[in-house]
């Protein structure tokens, strides 16, 4: 585990997975996912890796676009992924992306990706200090640096898009 005094933390130590079946209560009427329904998985996967990783309560300041890139059918089982890739004095950015599995064909998909920007909060709810992202290992460089360009890309879409 880590330690709660120090003034670092490793982006595996946020690391979050979370899955899901898709049941009825959380699919439209052509038995697919409501996207509320994913948008609210995703934002309580970016909470738990903010607040493994700022051992403090935190809160969701932005979410990024989302694309649904693919449908997520009844029975599904949905897997959310997050960590945290950078940080500022209070705030945390976090990856988080969903799959799909279909286990009796196989099929795995992404279904979405997004980047949520958390803040950690004291008890009296004012924005507390984070501590600083450590990547120890390769891998955890590798998740760093793909998080980066991912939102490097999406930034520059929005821009082209934006001037075109």
């Amino acid at each position: 585990m880590y330690d709660h005094d120090s003034d670092t933390a490793s982006l595996a130590e946020s690391y979050t997975e979370m899955s899901e079946i898709l049941m009825p209560d959380d699919t439209n009427n052509l038995g697919r996912a409501l996207g509320g329904a994913i948008l609210h998985w995703m934002d309580i996967a970016a909470a738990v890796a903010g607040r493994r990783f700022a051992r403090e309560q935190v809160v969701t300041a932005a979410m990024d676009h989302v694309d649904f890139r693919a449908a997520i059918d009844l029975g599904d089982i949905v897997t959310v992924q997050a960590y945290v890739f950078a940080t500022g004095d209070t705030s945390m950015d976090v990856k988080v992306d969903v799959h799909s599995e279909r286990p009796e064909t196989g099929d795995y998909e992404a279904t979405a990706t997004s980047f949520f920007t958390m803040v950690a909060v004291d008890d009296d709810g004012t924005s507390a200090p984070v501590p600083h992202l450590e990547c120890p290992t390769e891998a955890e460089v590798a998740l760093r640096e793909t998080a980066l360009e991912g939102r490097r890309e999406r930034r520059r879409d929005l821009l082209d898009a934006a001037t075109a």
